[in-house]
């Protein structure tokens, strides 16, 4: 069985980081070990939050503990979301080649969360610069948007072919699998987005329709499906298809019930077995 230690945020209401992932990854057959770096009541798009804020030393004492217990070999592979502050980035980095030491053949995939179209950087400052300085290098599977990828390339990638070249150059400093999200490029249809895998074995892509509305949480679920597809399958071709639909019918569920959080558990099914299914494109 797959194993997947994730260290993200928590809330207590609603679905981002490590409630946004646990749970998905869980109903798709993966054991998961969730690592807290904060926990909250709610996500910070609301006016007010409460609750603690953990250290790096919080996370090392945990995985310490999970090392202790003699079972960190068993980890497949190391997810993170949002990193809080460089220093909680130094420690994820550490805790990466602690699993890699016990499992040589365990990944790091990275969300590397910063920012986005219309709202810019939205992390504390050094956090952008240390992602691009330090983590970029440590990632096996780097799962950036669009303007994530522009930022860590020094690009401005506005077509698919500049997207693949930014997108190489991200591999070429460390990754071996990089996965764009929200991909808008010049003379698309302003109606749709695209997920661009990228590989050394080529590139893949595909195109969903918008849903009028901005989901948060939605890029935690998509690295989350990745990877678990990633790991299932061994084929980015079919992990960024599988991922698509999965996280394209969750986002419609929860469209149709008009719930502002992931309505994860009354969409369980699709992360199974997806309502909606679109065709992977090659690019190259």
């Amino acid at each position: 069985m797959t194993t997947i230690l994730s260290i993200q945020s928590s809330v207590a209401y609603g679905h981002v980081g490590n409630s946004a992932a646990t749970f998905p990854l869980m109903r798709v057959g993966c054991e998961v070990w969730p690592v807290l770096t904060v926990h909250f009541s709610n996500n910070t798009s609301y006016p007010s939050k409460r609750g603690p804020l953990l250290r790096p030393e919080d996370v090392r004492e945990v995985v310490e503990g999970i090392d202790e217990l003699g079972v960190l070999g068993r980890v497949d592979a190391v997810l993170t979301g949002y990193q809080g502050a460089p220093a909680m980035g130094a420690e994820i980095l550490r805790v990466v080649e602690r699993v890699k030491q016990a499992n040589p053949a365990a990944i790091y995939c990275c969300d590397p969360v910063m920012g986005d179209v219309g709202r810019g950087m939205y992390v504390l400052p050094g956090i952008p610069e240390f992602v691009r300085d330090h983590v970029v290098a440590a990632a096996d599977v780097l799962t950036p948007n669009h303007f994530e990828l522009n930022f860590l390339t020094g690009r401005d990638a506005s077509t698919l072919p500049e997207v693949l070249e930014a997108a190489d150059a991200l591999r070429a400093a460390g990754p071996d699998v990089v996965l764009v999200t929200s991909v808008v490029v010049d003379g698309a249809d302003p109606d749709t987005v695209m997920m661009v895998a990228v590989t050394d074995a080529g590139a893949w892509s595909v195109t969903t329709p918008l849903l009028g509305r901005t989901f948060t949480g939605s890029g935690d679920l998509t690295a989350a499906m990745f990877l678990a597809a990633l790991l299932e399958t061994g084929s980015p071709e079919q992990a960024v298809g599988r991922t698509a639909d999965i996280v394209y019918s969750v986002l419609e569920r929860t469209t149709d019930l008009d719930q502002r959080e992931l309505a994860l558990v009354a969409a369980q099914e699709d992360l199974v077995a997806p309502r909606f299914g679109f065709e992977v494109s090659r690019l190259r």
